[in-house]
């Protein structure tokens, strides 16, 4: 278990303060990942730093988090293992599109290139309580913030904002796809093809089906539906998302990523194995020759 912030209640998160926020569902959820971020930059062994989180997450979040941890019976390194793992590849984009992105800072914390347009798509009450609790910091890359629902025309929205298709892009499902029905999750994937020129990159994370229905998950099963936030997908072959559609699809076992980093407190068993339960960290490249790219 990560260590448990003593500066917050431990108490199941109040009603009046979280509601107060003027969130809830997934929307909610940010929150609380934005406090277990914070937590990880105050550890002295900390895999990333970020200096906003605590903000971000506001006493709400780690209300949260605390009240989650009451009733887990695990608590395996998702949020901290994942997070690495994307700042380290999405800094290669100069494009960069975050879909649901919460209370995400790194358009705030990350070294970007030069130009770097980074989309953050979310609804518009995340997106003014962000607004609120970053006050007056600037980014470091163009911060371009698209107002949208993913079940609604998001991408109009997207490119309203000025997206160009004909570019490679990176794109970041970070804690997203947990929450979507299946049929949506295919919509959306649908939808980041049909906009992504050769080259483009898709980040996401992915819970194994067979990890999703672990009985040591059930009570935050309950937790997170009793905040309207239930979670619904999960597969334990991540890749058939993304190779019908013509791309190239890595599927990094959790396991082994947080063993790497000495964050994993179990054996970690070779994927060949059936019946275990797993989280992936997906890393898919769409192959060809980019439109965007001078070419002989």
């Amino acid at each position: 278990m990560l260590p448990v912030n003593t500066s917050w209640s431990t108490d199941p998160p109040s009603p009046v303060r979280v509601a107060s926020v003027g969130l809830d569902g997934a929307a909610l959820t940010s929150l609380w990942v934005a406090a277990w971020r914070a937590e990880e930059s105050e550890r002295p062994d900390a895999l990333f730093h970020d200096p906003y989180a605590r903000a971000l997450a506001g006493p709400e979040g780690f209300e949260l988090l605390e009240a989650a941890r009451e009733v887990a019976l695990i608590e395996a390194p998702f949020v901290p293992v994942r997070t690495i793992f994307f700042d380290e590849r999405i800094v290669r984009g100069s494009q960069v599109v975050l879909l649901g992105a919460g209370m995400d800072a790194r358009a705030f914390r990350l070294r970007w290139r030069r130009g770097a347009r980074v989309f953050e798509v979310e609804l518009p009450e995340v997106l003014a309580l962000k607004e609120q609790r970053l006050g007056s910091e600037a980014p470091r890359c163009m911060r371009i913030p698209v107002s949208a629902n993913l079940t609604g025309n998001w991408v109009v929205a997207l490119e309203r904002g000025g997206f160009r298709p004909e570019l490679p892009s990176v794109w970041l499902l970070e804690g997203l796809l947990l929450y979507l029905d299946e049929s949506l999750v295919r919509s959306v994937l649908g939808n980041i093809d049909a906009l992504s020129a050769a080259g483009s990159t898709l980040l996401a994370d992915v819970i194994g089906w067979t990890m999703l229905w672990m009985p040591q998950l059930q009570p935050l099963h309950d937790f997170v539906r009793e905040l309207g936030a239930p979670w619904k997908f999960g597969t334990d072959e991540p890749e058939d998302l993304l190779e019908p559609l013509g791309w190239e699809v890595t599927a990094y076992d959790l396991a082994t990523v947080s063993t790497e980093v000495g964050r994993w407190a179990w054996p970690a068993i070779p994927r060949g194995v059936p019946g275990v339960p797993r989280s992936f960290l997906i890393e898919a490249m769409k192959p060809g020759i980019s439109r965007g790219s001078p070419h002989r």
